[in-house]
Parts: structure tokens; sequence; C-alpha cells
């Protein structure tokens, strides 16, 4: 049944939720969630430190999310690079003296059939989005345990559960980012630190139009409940909460951010 859309609400006044606390996002340039994320994170309270690989865009986006005090902290890495990663949690260590908050935000998507894909489009999305995760993940992880505390928050899909034609490497990627942050919850619960991910289904924004083709966004978000797509910010939100003390008691989860149901 069609039905005209209601709009999306405004973003809620920061509460102060992530206050004193620091944050490393990745992939937080541009109009995606990651900006989203850092964004909130800032309203929030955190010092926040930005990360992507296209240094222009990063650059505009540290200037405009720190405003008049000057550019946020940020750094330029490719997660598909380990002398990168490594420099960037490095920087993050230098600027804040620890990390309490990861934000793994980046990934790779595409649309192509099994019969149609190569090697290259399969191992380029598994190394940005699962490898990459693992990479950043594995970097910041000891500093965490050693103090005690910390929190990692991957960024999944709800493609990790659900099938979806010309997704099968992104799909398989974000299912083992669902998979990994399981694992690594374990690993790490006895030292205090909590990893849990988000699985939106569809968040809107400039980007995701650009390489999504014609006629799907329209499709995936006439199954939505509300009628429409999740605004970038509304997932952030999500990503505050499992960083907060809030979620105190959550580790190993992966929390749709979706209306829509199978």
């Amino acid at each position: 049944m069609s039905r005209t859309p209601a709009p999306p609400p405004k973003p809620p006044a920061g509460h102060g939720l992530l206050q004193g606390k620091t944050v490393l996002v990745t992939a937080a340039a541009g109009t995606g969630i990651g900006f989203a994320v850092a964004k909130r994170c800032v309203e929030e309270g955190a010092a926040v430190m930005l990360s992507d690989r296209h240094e222009r865009r990063l650059g505009e986006a540290a200037s405009e999310l720190g405003g008049p005090k000057g550019p946020l902290p940020h750094r330029a890495c490719d997660v598909t690079v380990e002398e990168q990663v490594r420099g960037l949690v490095d920087a993050a260590l230098a600027e804040f003296g620890h990390v309490d908050v990861l934000v793994n935000n980046a990934g790779l998507g595409g649309y192509a059939r099994v019969v149609d894909m190569t090697d290259e489009q399969w191992a380029q999305v598994l190394d940005v989005t699962l490898t990459g995760t693992f990479r950043m993940t594995r970097a910041v992880l000891p500093h965490m345990l050693e103090r005690g505390s910390g929190v990692i928050v991957n960024n999944a899909s709800v493609l990790g559960w659900r099938a979806q034609e010309g997704q099968s490497h992104y799909a398989a990627a974000k299912a083992g980012v669902m998979a990994l942050t399981r694992c690594v919850a374990m690993e790490a619960a006895e030292s205090g630190v909590r990893v849990n991910a988000v699985s939106p289904s569809i968040a809107m924004h400039d980007f995701l139009a650009k390489v999504t083709p014609p006629g799907l966004l329209e499709e995936l978000t006439s199954r939505e409940a509300f009628g429409r797509a999740a605004e970038p910010w509304e997932v952030a939100n999500v990503v505050v909460f499992l960083a907060s003390d809030y979620a105190s008691y959550m580790t190993g989860e992966c929390v749709a951010v979706s209306s829509q149901h199978p």
C-alpha cells in the first residue's frame, strides 16, 4: 500500500551523553553516517578526531564541525593500509592521551551479480569493509585493554541478516563485521571493553544516491514502515547510545536501525 511518508523529525538536542570522552571516527568526511556520528558526538560533549581517505573532504568536515574554535583534529587514513591505520591510532593517542571510543564506519559497497563479479570487486569490498574494521580494532584494542575501559562501535548492515540481489560481497562483508563484533566482544569483556555494532537498513545521503542503481533506493525505501529512509543522524544517535555509559551492559550486540521487517 503506497503512502505519503511523514517528514523526518528534527534532531534532538545534545544531553552530554559523551561529556569528557574522546572519540575516533573513520570515514567521517562527506554527508554520510560517519560525518553524522562525528557531529552528534561533538554535540554530546565528546572530543572528536576525524579520519577519512579523502583528504580534501576530510579537511572540510573538520572545519565545519570545529566551527569558530578551528578544525577538529583529523588525519587521512586508508583502512586498507596497515601503516596508515597504525599512524592514525598513534596520532589519536598523541592528540588525546587515550581513546575512549572507536567508531569503525569505513565501508565500501557497490552492485554486482555473482556471475559478473570479479575477484577484484569481491576483494576490495571485503578489504575495506571487513578487514579494515579488523585492522582498526586490532590497532586500538591493546590500548583499551591496558586501560581497562573503552568502547568500539562498528557499522554493520541489515544485509548481514537479509538477502538482496547484487549485494553478495557487501552482505558477506557486513555479516563478517557482525561476527567480528561478537567475537572481539568476548575477548575484551574481561578487561571492561565493550564492542557492539549498528546495522542500518537505509540511510539517505548524497554519496549513496550516486552509487546506487536507478530505482533501487525508491524500492528499498518503500519497504520501510515509515515510508522513508533514515536520516544519517538517526543512525548516529544509536551509535552515540552504544558509545555512552547508558549501554554499559551491552556488548557483542548488533542493533538494527531499521523500520523494515522481513
